[in-house]
């Protein structure tokens, strides 16, 4: 079984991410993760945009992925979003990017994108690293 395979296996338990909302796993690699969502109606908000939640949600479940494949799991502690755009495209990607690993703690960056190459946000996190029961 592969990584990506063993990934989307694992993660098919977190249904608000794959099932609600509807994000697939398309990369796994050390330190990093690209996720991706084709976008529909359940994501817009009242006015017919994006919710700015569905950003959140592919960001935080990017940097699960990129944490959670070793023998710890890791939670996130702190995490900040900054907008930048609203999304154009049909399809929003997601990749998380390791910029610091520590014995404990862990920095990560995760940049949201449309399938036009607009830089939609910008989500930093901070985890924690915990054992397995």
């Amino acid at each position: 079984m592969t990584e990506l395979e063993r990934a989307r296996e694992f993660f098919a338990g977190d249904l608000y991410a794959t099932e609600a909302t509807g994000i697939v796993i398309d990369e796994v690699g050390d330190g990093y993760a690209k996720v991706s969502l084709s976008l529909d109606s359940r994501h817009q908000n009242a006015v017919g945009h994006v919710m700015g939640g569905v950003m959140f949600t592919m960001a935080d479940f990017a940097f699960a992925v990129a944490t959670n494949r070793g023998e710890s799991i890791t939670v996130s502690t702190v995490a900040q979003i900054s907008h930048l755009a609203s999304p154009k495209g049909k399809v929003l990607y997601a990749e998380s990017r390791l910029v610091k690993d520590g014995r404990r703690t862990c920095f990560y960056q995760v940049d949201v994108s449309d399938d036009t190459g607009t830089l939609i946000a910008t989500v930093t996190f901070c985890g924690t690293k915990i054992l397995k029961n």
